[in-house]
C-alpha cells in the first residue's frame, strides 16, 4: 500500500482512538497487497438519462494503487496457459492481445515488465482479476476516485488538476509507455488513474452508470451533451464515448486496467 496512505490511516485511527479515551494498542491494518481502501461517498453522475439517478452511492472497498504491469500479467498467463497469446480464443480477445509482447512468455523491450500491461481484452483483465481473488472495478467506483486530485476528493475544484488532466487527454500516447507509479498519488492513494492509460472498468458496456441501455447508448454523438452535467468536462464525454465503442474482445494500444477487491 502507498506509504503516506498507510500513515494517515493509522494517524487518523489513533487520534480517533485517542479523542473517545481508549488505551488499547493502534496497529496497522492488514491491507490486501498492493491495494488501499476506498472510503464510501458519492458520484455524481455525469451524463443523464431519463431513468439515471444524479448522483450513486460507493460503498467503501479496495483498489489496487496502480495499475497491472507485463510482469504481473506474465505470471497469470503462466499459470494459466489459455489466456496465452497463441492460445486464446479469438471470441476472448481480439488479432491484437498482447501484440507488443514477443511470444507467449516473454514481453520483450517493448513491453517493459514495470510498464501497464496494454493489448489486454476486457475479457482477460476480468480473468486475470478472479485468479488474483479481485475483481474489475465498477465505472461508478472508478470515477469516483479518478474525481479526486492530489490535495482534494472533489478535483474539479482543483484548476491545477483539471488543466494536468485536459493536457493528458489531447496528448496522443507514446509508443513506449514508462514504468507504474512515477505519477503523484491521488487523495485516495491511487497513482496512474490520469496520465498512463486507460483502464477497463466491470461495466463499460453500459451506458449509464445503472445500466439504462438502449437510446441512452447514443447520448456521446450528435447532440449528447444537453444531458450532461458539466459540458465544459470533456475528459468524462471522451471517456464515455471510448467505453460505449468497445467490445470485450477489443484490445487497444493504451487500454490497460486495475484491479478492485470487495470489503
Amino acid at each position: 500500500m502507498n506509504p503516506i496512505t498507510t500513515r494517515l490511516f493509522v494517524i487518523g485511527m489513533f487520534c480517533g482512538l485517542a479523542a473517545a479515551g481508549a488505551t488499547s494498542e493502534v496497529t496497522t491494518p492488514l491491507f490486501p497487497p498492493g491495494m488501499a481502501l476506498i472510503p464510501a461517498g458519492r458520484y455524481i453522475v455525469p451524463f443523464l438519462g431519463q431513468r439515471d439517478p444524479k448522483q450513486v452511492e460507493v460503498k467503501s472497498f479496495y483498489l489496487d494503487v496502480l495499475p497491472v504491469t507485463n510482469g504481473e500479467f506474465l505470471e497469470f498467463v503462466r499459470a494459466n496457459p489459455k489466456w496465452r497469446r497463441s492460445q486464446i480464443k479469438r471470441a476472448s480477445a481480439d488479432e491484437g492481445y498482447l501484440k507488443l509482447w514477443l511470444s507467449d512468455l516473454v514481453p520483450g523491450p517493448a513491453a517493459p515488465s514495470n510498464a501497464p500491461v496494454t493489448y489486454v481484452s476486457w475479457f482477460a483483465a476480468k480473468a486475470y482479476a478472479a485468479w488474483k481473488g479481485k475483481r474489475l472495478p465498477s465505472t461508478a467506483e472508478w470515477e469516483y476516485v479518478a474525481a479526486a486530485s492530489p490535495k482534494r476528493p472533489d478535483g474539479e475544484n482543483d484548476q491545477e488538476f483539471v488543466a494536468k488532466v485536459r493536457r493528458w487527454y489531447a496528448t496522443p500516447a507514446p509508443a513506449l509507455l514508462p514504468a507504474v507509479g512515477q505519477m503523484r498519488a491521488n487523495y485516495f492513494g491511487m497513482q496512474d488513474m490520469h496520465g498512463l492509460i486507460w483502464e477497463w472498468v466491470a461495466d463499460f458496456y453500459t451506458a449509464m452508470v445503472t445500466g439504462d441501455t438502449g437510446s441512452d447508448r447514443e447520448l456521446f454523438c450528435g447532440a449528447g451533451s444537453q444531458n450532461a452535467r458539466d459540458r465544459s468536462d470533456f475528459p468524462a464525454f471522451m471517456r464515455y464515448g471510448f467505453r460505449s465503442s468497445l467490445k470485450g474482445s477489443y484490445t487497444v494500444h493504451n487500454l490497460g486496467f486495475r484491479c478492485a477487491k470487495h470489503l
